[in-house]
């Protein structure tokens, strides 16, 4: 299992989504954790994981038509284990400040 953190931005935007969203969310992340735990260092193209263009080392997650969620890559905490630092979560428009 990856370990991860939640940076304080993306805590107040998950607290603006509605329950679905999370939900939604939450079902995203299972598929990105097996994804991880797979280790081939590609995603499910439903997931449609990609590097944000204007900030190199972050990448989005689609998590539902428009939801997207921003994270990178941190130091491990555990040895072999990968370590995400979830940045924010919303629409697109958190892509003007992944």
């Amino acid at each position: 299992m990856p370990t991860y953190e939640a940076l304080p931005r993306f805590t107040t935007d998950l607290d603006r989504l509605t329950p679905a969203q999370r939900r939604r969310f939450r079902q995203a992340v299972a598929a990105f954790v097996d994804d991880l735990r797979a280790g081939r260092g590609r995603f499910r193209a439903g997931l449609r994981v990609k590097g944000v263009r204007s900030t190199p080392g972050v990448f989005e997650l689609t998590w539902d038509g428009n939801g997207r969620a921003t994270w990178q890559y941190g130091p491990e905490i555990v040895q072999g284990v990968q370590h995400v630092i979830w940045r924010r979560i919303g629409t697109h428009d958190i892509l003007t400040g992944p």
